[in-house]
């Protein structure tokens, strides 16, 4: 079953706009986040949700979305996202690196999101300081992550790498491809 969360949690860039999330579901995927592991058990990150549209609007204008497809902006109006979780270390509790934290609940909140039939996607190229005045965020607190959630509106397929070529693209019917080395290719065989 975990396997199937895995394969099935993919960047997700276009959505359902229309298709809400509700506060209680963005509260119980950052209560996800809460209970996962935490370097140190420092638990220094916050979050910020948002399903409200004109937030929302804000929100994205501050984000970059999929580096490798060089002639895409991002998601139309539509098929953006219908929420957001900002994450934002609280620098009283962790200076600079908070380890590996981001990942850890990052994923936890995909893998909340895909159990519920939604999907996301992870950005962190975001215009940190226009998002902080967006959001009036106190100086204590720096964004690290921003995670987009709707209802896919995208096929995202894992194919083989070739060529050593990992670089996720959209074949003629849109669908989304994302390349995954070969396990044999990644298990070292130390002697």
């Amino acid at each position: 079953m975990i396997k199937e969360l895995i394969c099935k949690n993919r960047s997700y860039r276009r959505f359902y706009e229309q298709v809400t999330i509700d506060i209680q579901t963005l509260k119980s995927l950052v209560d996800l986040a809460r209970l996962s592991p935490s370097a140190r058990n420092l638990q220094p990150l916050k979050y910020i949700i948002s399903n409200n549209r004109t937030i929302n609007e804000q929100i994205f204008a501050t984000l970059a979305w999929a580096g490798y497809l060089k002639d895409w902006t991002g998601p139309v109006e539509g098929e953006r996202p219908a929420a957001y979780i900002v994450v934002a270390v609280d620098k009283s509790i962790a200076q600079g690196k908070t380890e590996h934290d981001e990942g850890i609940i990052a994923q936890s909140i995909l893998l909340g999101a895909v159990e519920k039939g939604l999907g996301g996607c992870i950005i962190a190229s975001i215009k940190r300081q226009q998002l902080a005045e967006v959001l009036n965020l106190a100086d204590m607190y720096e964004t690290v992550l921003v995670i987009a959630l709707g209802k896919p509106k995208e096929n995202v397929v894992i194919t083989d790498v070739k060529d050593n070529n990992i670089k996720y693209f959209r074949d003629d019917n849109a669908v989304h491809h994302v390349p995954k080395r070969a396990l044999n290719d990644i298990i070292l065989d130390v002697k």
